[in-house]
């Protein structure tokens, strides 16, 4: 039976990655609040959503799975499209019922918008935000990471990873993608001693923090 740690939150929809290419959609305390709005549009003020985290946080696939099973519009990149489009987007939204969700790096009062009726829309927007990852939601990213690439891990391994690395999904990402390489490039399992020696090697973690006790489980 699957381990249900105290820090992930059970949800009634299935948001399970859409597609092969696709990271998995790992929900924990630093997201569960901004998902669980997501999957509730029948209670939105406005029929427009910011959400905001960063990069890495899953953002971009929470979009689209919000797309999916909502069949509203996505705007992925508050820059990427003009503020007459944006302006249009949100009152299209108003009209039709169907909901925007616009995903940013930053809060619109963070924005630099010249055109006044956009700005003054923005400010009725409910901002969501995705946290830095806790340790499980940490740990259990990190094994989901492997999963997709098809590699087992022991438990101990993320658990040896996460009090000594600095708390981000870009770092998350990169150690992946680090620990990956060396265990095709070496032949070996990725086990606590090639995690170590490769992390150490690339600069991933921090030698001072060695005798850091691992993550305790999350249950």
């Amino acid at each position: 039976m699957a381990r249900a740690p105290t820090s992930q939150i059970a949800l009634p929809l299935d948001w399970s990655a859409g597609g092969s290419n696709d990271a998995p959609l790992v929900v924990g305390t630093s997201n569960a609040d901004a998902v669980r709005y997501l999957r509730h549009v029948s209670t939105w003020p406005v029929r427009t959503a910011v959400l905001t985290g960063p990069r890495g946080s899953g953002r971009s696939l929470i979009g689209r799975l919000f797309a999916r099973d909502t069949g509203g519009r996505v705007i992925d990149g508050h820059d990427s499209v003009s503020e007459e489009e944006m302006f249009h987007a949100w009152n299209s939204a108003q009209a039709s019922g169907s909901p925007l969700l616009i995903i940013a790096d930053a809060p619109p009062s963070e924005w630099h918008v010249e055109l006044p009726d956009l700005a003054s829309r923005l400010r009725a927007v409910p901002v969501l935000t995705i946290a830095e990852p806790d340790d499980c939601l940490a740990r259990d990213l990190i094994e989901a990471l492997f999963a997709q690439r098809g590699m087992a891990l022991a438990p101990e391994v993320a658990a040896y990873i996460v009090p000594r690395m600095e708390r981000s999904y870009s770092m998350i990402h990169r150690i992946v993608a680090a620990l990956d390489a060396a265990s095709l490039e070496q032949g070996r399992r990725v086990g606590i001693r090639l995690t170590r020696e490769t992390l150490l090697s690339q600069g991933l973690i921090d030698p001072d923090l060695l005798e850091r006790q691992d993550v305790p489980p999350c249950r």
